[in-house]
């Protein structure tokens, strides 16, 4: 008998189907490099986003500390200029107002952490402008110094004037005092009189009344001293002191310590002081009589005085006289 094989026995297994896992390999791979792909160009446009952002703020920074820079150095030189001796009134002090408020403007946006480049453009714009308005103020600051200083100088110049003009004044004060003073000494030695003729005679009084002129110092009983005033034009009318000084022989002044003071002499003592009516303009004979106790031989000196200066002086001398003068 023979062997027939069974037809289950006969059956060959199934071939794979290698075509199919092929194309999945195929699209795994070709996604894994499109999401490596992705992630390199993702990757890549960030870097580019973070390099970009850097420059910008890099270029944000450089730009403020530009800004920053120029608004320094405009507000240093208008630091300089509020530090002067200057002081601002009026107009310029309407311009540093102004000035003022466009610095405090132009520090609000430099304060800002996050300025925008539109701020920071208008920032510049502002300093600009603060540097124009700067230099304006500069040059008239300058301008009134300049003036100022001519001030000065014409203020200096004015009070050497002055000084001279007062020195000067000074000075013609003086000479006008000095000529008042001489005038007045000049119209005080011209109003002052003058005695002439002046005659100095012992007189002899006898029992009966009569007098009889001697000149034996033992006969005499009185002086009579007689002379003129002469003719003054600037002396007013009026009533005149006249001071009679009588020096004896020995030179002693007889007197009876009365006093009167000279322009020349000092305190001299005085023997007789007479008052005359005195007209200008005229001539006036004066006369008095001075009684002494006794008389000594020799000569005898009779000086005039008024207005402290000596107007007139006379001798005359008394002898001893014999046993029958």
């Amino acid at each position: 008998m023979s062997y027939t094989p069974s037809a289950v026995n006969q059956t060959q297994p199934p071939t794979p189907k290698k075509s199919n896992n092929t194309w999945i390999f195929a699209v795994l791979i070709i996604a894994l490099i499109a999401t490596w792909a992705y992630m390199f160009y993702d990757k890549n446009q960030a870097t580019q986003t973070v390099e970009h952002l850097q420059t910008k703020v890099v270029t944000s920074d450089s730009t403020r500390s530009a800004i920053q820079e120029q608004f320094n150095t405009a507000s240093a030189k208008l630091d300089s200029m509020n530090g002067s001796n200057i002081r601002l009134q009026g107009n310029l002090s309407a311009k540093n107002n102004e000035i003022q408020k466009l610095k405090y403007n132009i520090a609000s946006i430099l304060k800002k952490k996050n300025a925008t480049a539109a701020e920071l453009e208008q920032a510049r714009t502002m300093i600009t402008e603060l540097n124009g308005k700067v230099d304006g103020l500069y040059a008239d600051i300058e301008k009134l110094k300049g003036e100022n200083q001519q001030l000065t100088a014409d203020k200096v110049q004015l009070t050497t004037e002055k000084e001279q003009l007062t020195t000067e004044k000074a000075g013609l004060q003086d000479n006008l005092t000095k000529t008042e003073t001489e005038k007045k000494n000049v119209e005080d030695v011209a109003s002052t009189l003058h005695a002439s003729a002046i005659s100095i005679a012992a007189i002899d009084v006898k029992h009966n009344g009569k007098e009889k002129a001697t000149s034996t110092a033992k006969r005499a009983d009185l002086m009579r001293v007689s002379f003129k005033l002469d003719e003054n034009r600037i002396a007013p009318t009026g009533t005149k002191d006249l001071y009679v000084c009588v020096l004896g022989p020995d030179g002693t002044p007889i007197s009876n310590g009365d006093v009167v003071a000279t322009r020349e002499d000092g305190e001299k003592k005085y023997t007789s002081k007479v008052t005359v009516n005195y007209e200008q303009g005229k001539v006036q004979p004066v006369s008095f009589d001075w009684k002494g106790n006794g008389y000594q031989p020799g000569a005898y000196t009779v000086q005039i005085y008024q207005n402290g200066y000596k107007i007139g002086e006379g001798v005359t001398t008394l002898k001893k006289g014999g046993l029958f003068s």
